[in-house]
């Protein structure tokens, strides 16, 4: 026996990932560990800029009010702890007036429709499908931000609720941006805190939505990061100390996975030569003045001069520039 574990074929996308081509990473903090993957490599892309945002329906109400930039209301605004938070947003945006929150989630509302309109690819992860609704007017929270849980109903969302919502929002994102392509993920990371249990029906109707959304729609597609997690790779050793997220090596193998479906060739020659332009730039000699380190770093301005058509790279060559004497 030769086989140890089961993996699965993973079909190329319909449509391409290219340095071209602007994405838009929203969603759970799996969004974020892809997203900050593209921004590495020099993708052009927007990620999580509300912070992380677990459940569907809080994803599709941020999406339309990026679409339609409403002006921020007080009543969707809490004081917790002496700090101001908006309810749909995660609490690294926080401040300590209103007005100032305010303008700060206007301007990031502002800056995410203009990225919008020129998004090729808008990646959407899902985190869980309990949501928090408001007692006092029944309105979903994105987070709760430490308001006491006696002010919140807490529910699992619905397949339904998380179909039709999505159907509304492809919808309205045709009128700013007919070409756009999306990609779901179910996020791999499990929440706990909900029971284990408890995480197996969320991501379970997470996913029956993404199916049913993907069979719906042609514009839509999904990527298994959960499935590569706990079902390729399956084991204890590919979690970080909290046994909850993937570690560095799990993170590396499903970008790998996601560089196979949705870029070309020369995409993926060009994320190899940058990563090794990316260690290069890491070295640190213990005789930064000596020839032969010298003679290294012109090398690498070289390279990164070469590279200067393809990306911006105006930040790397000053740091080269900085040590070369």
């Amino acid at each position: 026996m030769d086989q140890f574990r089961t993996t699965f074929h993973l079909p190329s996308s319909p449509f391409d990932i290219s340095l071209q081509t602007p994405v838009l990473s929203l969603g759970s903090c799996f969004a974020n560990t892809m997203g900050q993957r593209l921004q590495a490599h020099k993708f052009q892309s927007l990620v999580n800029p509300f912070g992380v945002i677990f459940n569907p329906l809080s994803l599709y109400k941020l999406l339309h009010n990026i679409i339609s930039l409403p002006l921020v209301q007080d009543q969707d605004l809490v004081l917790s702890q002496g700090v101001w938070y908006h309810y749909d947003t995660h609490s690294e945006l926080w401040a300590n007036t209103a007005d100032v929150l305010k303008d700060k989630i206007q301007q990031k509302i502002e800056q995410a429709h203009q990225f919008l309109q020129s998004t090729q690819v808008l990646m959407l992860t899902f985190g869980t499908a309990y949501g928090y609704f408001r007692l006092n007017n029944q309105q979903l929270v994105a987070n709760c931000h430490k308001v006491p849980q006696k002010h919140f109903e807490k529910r699992l969302l619905t397949i339904e609720e998380i179909t039709e919502g999505f159907s509304a929002l492809n919808q309205t994102l045709q009128t700013i941006n007919p070409q756009i392509k999306i990609v779901l993920t179910v996020s791999p990371v499990r929440h706990i805190k909900d029971t284990l249990p408890a995480n197996q029906v969320s991501k379970s109707i997470l996913r029956v939505a993404c199916h049913q959304i993907t069979e719906q729609f042609e514009n839509v597609v999904y990527f298994p990061a959960y499935e590569l997690m706990l079902d390729d790779l399956r084991d204890y050793r590919f979690f970080k100390p909290d046994m909850i997220h993937p570690n560095q090596v799990a993170e590396d193998y499903i970008w790998e996975k996601f560089t196979q479906v949705f870029m070309q060739e020369d995409t993926i020659q060009f994320l190899k030569q940058w990563k090794k332009v990316q260690q290069s730039l890491k070295h640190r000699s213990f005789h930064p003045t000596s020839e032969a380190h010298q003679a290294f770093l012109r090398k690498l301005l070289r390279q990164l001069e070469s590279l200067q058509k393809q990306i911006d790279v105006v930040e790397e060559i000053e740091q080269v520039k900085a040590q070369i004497i």
